[in-house]
């Protein structure tokens, strides 16, 4: 019994080394029918003694069992474990191309994004500019239209008109028209928004002054009445 208890190790060791968990059942059911085997034996020996070439055959027989068994079990775990190998494959393959999927729908995404993105900022741009334009033109339109106004209803006396003098704060006896008076406070109030005040000096009618100043068009400065600004209409 020793004997065939050694080959049956030897023989579930050489065959069955592909699962480690096959391995250790196929081990288990080994250990319990050698059990079973020597209980056997000894009851046999209690009850009919009998010669070592009869219980080398009966061994043989029980172990010849115990293998096909065993050839059997082993068969339906390897045809199993390919089952589950063609499972994984198949799995694996749907795996990439939903991968391929994903990464062709990412790029076609940051493609539409950019052009989505660009198609945007120029349209965003292309309004901008026509709006600008359009601002522009209505801007001079109106300062033409203030400008014909002003020279029509409020002209200078004795018709002593005169062009557009840079440095107002030049002295000088010539007086400028009320539109040249605005444009300064306008173009003063946006040059140098910090300090829009500007120094009255002979260039000023003071009719004019009075005139946009008692009209809410300028306000004198708090400290010093020789400075005025224009109101801040566009706050």
């Amino acid at each position: 019994a020793w004997k065939c208890q050694n080959k049956l190790s030897l023989f579930g060791t050489e065959t069955l080394t592909n699962s480690n968990a096959q391995l250790s059942l196929l081990i288990m059911q080994v250990k319990c029918l050698t059990a079973e085997l020597g209980q056997w034996h000894k009851k046999t020996l209690e009850i009919t003694p009998l010669t070592e070439d009869v219980l080398i055959t009966l061994g043989k027989e029980e172990f010849q069992k115990l293998r096909q068994d065993l050839e059997m079990v082993l068969t339906t775990l390897q045809s199993k474990n390919e089952k589950l190998k063609e499972d994984l494959e198949r799995e694996q393959q749907w795996l990439n191309e939903q991968e391929q999927i994903m990464e062709s729908l990412n790029l076609l995404h940051g493609e539409l994004k950019n052009q989505v993105g660009t198609c945007s900022e120029s349209r965003i741009l292309n309004e901008l500019k026509t709006k600008i334009i359009s601002i522009k033109k209505f801007k001079e339109k109106i300062l033409i239209t203030l400008g014909k106004f002003l020279e029509d209803h409020f002209p200078l006396p004795h018709g002593n008109i005169k062009k557009k003098r840079k440095n107002i704060q030049e002295s000088t006896a010539q007086l400028i028209t009320l539109n040249e008076i605005l444009e300064i406070l306008i173009n003063r109030m946006f040059d140098v928004p910090h300090d829009p005040y500007v120094k009255i000096n002979d260039c000023f009618w003071p009719p004019y002054i009075e005139l946009i100043l008692r009209n809410g068009i300028a306000l004198r400065h708090p400290e010093d009445p020789t400075q005025i600004r224009l109101e801040a209409f566009h706050q």
